[in-house]
């Protein structure tokens, strides 16, 4: 049976709890209305004529090249929405400035931004050559394509920490002390392999506090954001590693991985079906599926794909969090650490102990404050933990 939560006034006085809540408030709008913007954007130029005739006018210049309508029907792409997103996120930076939140000037701001997109251009770039080159080469292309689509998740996902991560954070070596030695030994009781701990200067950005594992094998390391070592205690930052190595004793990166490349090799062959449908294709203004004016079409349609999944993908990644959760617990036997390492993660990142249910269903990638804390305490109230 699971302890009921109660509410957040057990554990956060009610200033902590009302400047949560005035931020959930604050931003949640603007987050929401990014997401229904660049959907509405996919839609209308995937399901309309106008993404086929914006694709063809940008490929006009190359004289409407094959390539150059792939190449530029994914840069005009990429562009529009990051163009239309840019509002959104700047104001949602606007508002957690008063909280306390932003370290970063507005200048590291839009070079981040910047930097996002020379990342996202020859990503996606890269994967519509692959698409329209297969689909004009073989009737089989969408075999070819689901198998490279689960083979592109799994190396993001082992080239991600050693290429992508260095590229928006510097990571250095913990210093020799007793703290590194302390998750080394948190490391080795829970036969997790780990190769080095590093501190993430996450301070160039923001105040908000973190921890995690990252990496595969030789690679795997333990990162800890600066701004948690100088708010938390040491054993506080333990138990924020050890709900990580949890992640890592349960193998979630690796299932998730796979979960990632099996769900892409399915959208792929899903997306294959819906684009052969004829009348889908004139409505997007396109002949057949090889032919690159169908571009905002697959964009529209893989949009709508993420939004379906989302509550699910919500939903699992709070079971894995709970888990982990459930595993620091065994790991430390600290529920009194955990229960104050929850408050510090809380209130340093200025969260809503208890959102609202349809909110936290919907968005939610981890359990509450409130459910968390709860949990801890049945773990304390409960036998002890066996072997």
């Amino acid at each position: 049976m699971t302890t009921d939560p109660g509410g957040p006034e057990a554990d956060f006085t009610p200033e902590q709890a009302a400047r949560g809540r005035a931020l959930r408030r604050a931003q949640a709008p603007w987050l929401l209305a990014a997401r229904l913007a660049s959907l509405a954007l996919l839609l209308a130029l995937g399901l309309t004529h106008a993404g086929a005739r914006l694709v063809t006018a940008a490929a006009r210049p190359a004289g409407g090249a094959w390539w150059a309508r792939v190449f530029f029907g994914a840069l005009v792409l990429v562009v529009a929405q990051e163009l239309l997103e840019l509002p959104f996120a700047a104001r949602v930076r606007a508002v957690r400035v008063p909280f306390g939140l932003v370290t970063q000037g507005w200048g590291g701001w839009w070079t981040d931004r910047a930097r996002g997109l020379l990342i996202g251009v020859p990503l996606v770039t890269g994967a519509l050559f692959a698409v329209y080159g297969l689909a004009g080469a073989t009737r089989w292309w969408w075999v070819w394509l689901a198998l490279g689509a689960a083979a592109a998740v799994a190396a993001l996902s082992w080239l991600a920490p050693v290429v992508l991560e260095p590229l928006f954070n510097r990571f250095t070596p913990m210093a020799a002390g007793p703290l590194r030695d302390a998750l080394l030994a948190l490391a080795a009781r829970d036969r997790v392999p780990v190769r080095d701990v590093l501190v993430a200067d996450a301070s160039r950005r923001t105040t908000a506090v973190n921890a995690y594992v990252s990496g595969f094998g030789r690679t795997r390391r333990v990162v800890v954001h600066d701004t948690l070592l100088s708010t938390a205690t040491p054993r506080e930052v333990e138990l924020v590693t050890a709900h990580e190595l949890g992640h890592v004793k349960h193998r979630d990166v690796a299932a998730g991985t796979a979960l990632g490349a099996a769900g892409a090799a399915a959208g792929v062959v899903l997306l294959a079906a819906l684009t052969h449908w004829t009348a889908l294709l004139r409505l997007a203004g396109a002949d057949r599926f090889a032919d690159p004016r169908s571009i905002p079409l697959l964009a529209a349609l893989a949009a709508i794909g993420s939004a379906v999944a989302g509550p699910a993908s919500c939903a699992l990644s709070r079971r894995v969090e709970r888990r982990a959760d459930r595993h620091a617990l065994l790991l430390t036997g600290d529920p009194a650490a955990f229960i104050a390492m929850q408050r510090r993660l809380t209130v340093a990142n200025v969260a809503d102990p208890a959102p609202p249910r349809p909110l936290h269903v919907l968005f939610g990638t981890h359990p509450t404050a409130v459910q968390r804390i709860a949990a801890a305490r049945e773990f304390a109230a409960g036998p002890p933990p066996v072997g």
